[in-house]
């Protein structure tokens, strides 16, 4: 398991790991929840979580909403992966084509050499075949892009070598085609929100809108090739199904009105919009000042002994006062929000946390709600990351590390700077 921590400081994202270690027992939600108390106990931030980002496993999940009552956020690029997966199935045997043509070149040093050399007749750069790997569905993608930019090359190649290998036809390399043009978005979405060093999580609303948008238009002009079709459908309904309750997931909701290239804007359901508004302001309203020093310094000469009965008449007026004052904080608030709002968007290149940086003194209380949510990760990609490095560090030659000694390794490499 791979625990890492995400968090603003200075109005900059900034991440660490916090631990990368062994499971030494069945995966039940029950010792995945006492795992991560053993983390977050060690390092004093229990009580600091805001939300966590895992994969849609049901053990996880269990783990983070039943035994430890955390905001549980799913992994937007592996609800894309899944996505994606579920829809090139309906083009499987295409694809099963090119993966077997990609396996026999990667295969054969002879085929593979004469593919550079036919491809450097032709006056193009050898390019190398890419192989897809089944946890990545943009694999798949790289290796028929790849496939598809070598056409002319491989055909020659194939005919030459005589292998029997089931070839695509004219009107499979179309289809390949149009398939690229079709999941292109979902590679460059992927892409974009798998960053750690940049705010993610208030793209996730805009991007998942975004990808109906483009895959509805591919359903008002279907393609002549009955796969692609289904494709194409296949799509839309897994969306549909996965993002259909997206801007109700409310700490990507509040992320999204918090960053001030969206607000919102980026909500097509307005009592959604208007919602994530009131939670937001309620936030804000929620947080304490730093007590003044009246409240924090007692009067030696102010006991509760035979002046007691002078200052009634004072108690029940500051009483009346600090209500008052509750009630103010709302008030404050609430014009804090909508001055917010009315300011111009920024441009979408634009970095939120500067834009926050420079405007919190005039937005003291809704600037500290965005530390704790503009923080988010929209991806779980981070910590995978750091756990594909121990794929790395073990290896043929270097078997006999020890769990503790891999894992110290691991965290050393992740957070020296």
């Amino acid at each position: 398991m791979t625990v890492t921590c995400h968090f603003i400081e200075d109005f900059q994202m900034t991440s660490y790991l916090l631990d990368c270690f062994v499971l030494t027992d069945r995966h039940t939600a029950v010792y995945l929840a006492s795992e991560l108390t053993r983390v977050t106990n060690e390092w004093g931030v229990s009580d600091k979580i805001v939300a966590c980002v895992t994969d849609n496993a049901s053990n996880i999940i269990s783990a983070l909403k039943d035994h430890l009552h955390w905001d549980h956020i799913p992994c937007f690029a592996h609800m894309l992966n899944l996505i994606v997966r579920a829809a090139l199935k309906e083009v499987q045997a295409i694809l099963q084509k090119v993966k077997t043509i990609v396996e026999y070149f990667h295969r054969s040093t002879v085929a593979s050499d004469k593919l550079k050399a036919t491809q450097k007749q032709m006056g193009q750069e050898p390019l190398r075949l890419k192989q897809d790997v089944a946890t990545r569905w943009n694999s798949t993608y790289y290796m028929l892009k790849r496939f598809t930019e070598i056409k002319d090359p491989i055909i020659s190649t194939l005919a030459l070598t005589n292998a029997s290998l089931p070839t695509l036809s004219p009107e499979e390399w179309k289809i390949s085609r149009e398939i690229l043009d079709i999941i292109k978005p979902f590679e460059e979405v992927t892409t974009e929100v798998s960053a750690e060093k940049f705010v993610t999580a208030s793209k996730v609303i805009l991007m998942a809108r975004g990808l109906q948008r483009i895959v509805a238009r591919y359903q008002r002009n279907p393609s002549s090739f009955d796969p692609v079709k289904k494709l194409v459908d296949t799509l839309m309904s897994e969306m549909t199904r996965r993002f259909g309750k997206v801007e109700h997931i409310e700490k990507l909701a509040d992320a999204t009105c918090l960053d001030p290239r969206f607000k919102k804007q980026a909500f097509v359901n307005h009592q959604a919009a208007e919602e994530t508004v009131k939670r937001i302001t309620a936030a804000a309203a929620a947080i304490n000042p730093a007590q003044s020093e009246e409240e924090n310094t007692s009067d030696p000469g102010a006991t509760a002994s035979a002046g007691a009965m002078f200052w009634e008449d004072f108690d029940e007026r500051v009483a009346t006062l600090r209500l008052s004052a509750s009630s103010s904080k709302t008030s404050d608030a609430m014009m804090e929000m909508r001055a917010y709002l009315a300011e111009p968007l920024l441009p979408r290149t634009s970095d939120p946390l500067a834009w926050w940086r420079r405007c919190s003194p005039v937005y003291k209380t809704l600037s500290e709600v965005t530390k704790t949510r503009l923080c988010i990760v929209a991806t779980s990609v981070p910590s995978e990351r750091i756990f594909s490095k121990t794929g790395q560090i073990i290896s043929e030659r270097r078997n006999r590390l020890s769990p503790s000694k891999v894992r110290e390794l691991v965290f050393l490499n992740a957070n020296m700077p």
